[in-house]
């Protein structure tokens, strides 16, 4: 399987945890006003996607609307029309389209997209969430890249964006943190063992566990590796002993010239 390179300025520009989010200035994680924010910044791009009803890959993070609307539906019952309608933390911004959001970032600052497994298990995909991410961005090969937590959905996207770079979210996998997932999954992929099987090029690995001899292993192989979410500048220079870039949000990083 072959692997794809992360677009240079994935590399080089930090890259907004959900865009460059700032509510009390009314810029809702995933919303269209931070990931606008994070671009006239000169900023990279994360956000979160999942398919709404009618199999639209929409920017969200949670499975339910209850923390950033009010609302407790799920997300995937309701239509990408509906969920258009729906104010994000009583803002302007509402509930994106990943279109809408390329449509912000194509030709300005590369976007990372983490494909979100709602099944909590971790495992099989039945890749409609990967292929309705395609049919958007599958062939902007230097302006994307895609990743989850899911080696499943990663190696599916290998099928159905073969052109575009693709890694694996990465963590410490603390079975507190990550409960009800299965003890026995949390070490297993604490390994990080399907990065070669996946086709990846990269790993994005939870911040407070850069020092695991694996990621050291990955990174002296060829990997790339990112890293999330850094809150502050000290954390941030110690994080980049480590990884080539990384994930932030709360603060204002520096942007190469």
């Amino acid at each position: 399987m072959a692997r794809i390179p992360l677009p240079p300025d994935l590399l080089t520009r930090p890259i907004a945890h959900r865009g460059l989010h700032d509510l009390p200035a009314g810029r809702p994680e995933n919303g269209l006003s931070a990931i606008h924010a994070a671009v006239a910044r000169g900023y990279a791009v994360e956000i979160d996607v999942q398919l709404s009803r009618d199999r639209v890959a929409m920017v969200f993070h949670d499975e339910t609307l209850e923390r950033m609307t009010g609302r407790r539906d799920p997300l995937c019952e309701l239509t990408a029309e509906e969920l258009g309608r729906i104010r994000l933390a009583g803002v302007a911004d509402t509930i994106p389209t990943l279109e809408q959001a390329l449509a912000l970032t194509r030709a300005r600052v590369p976007l990372l997209i983490e494909l979100k497994d709602r099944t909590g298990l971790l495992g099989e995909t039945d890749g409609r969430l990967e292929e309705a991410v395609a049919r958007v961005a599958g062939h902007l090969s230097g302006d994307v890249a895609f990743m989850s937590f899911n080696p499943a959905m990663v190696a599916a996207m290998a099928d159905t964006a073969p052109a575009c770079a693709r890694g694996l979210v990465t963590a410490a996998y603390d079975l507190e943190s990550w409960a009800p997932l299965a003890a026995r999954t949390c070490a297993r992929l604490r390994a990080i063992p399907d990065y070669d099987a996946t086709g990846s090029s990269f790993i994005s690995h939870e911040v407070a566990d850069l020092a695991r001899p694996r990621v050291a292993a990955l990174k002296s192989a060829g990997a790339a590796i990112l890293c999330w979410t850094v809150t502050s500048p000290e954390e941030e220079s110690r994080a980049r002993r480590v990884a080539d870039n990384i994930t932030f949000e709360g603060y204002l990083p520096p942007v190469p010239s």
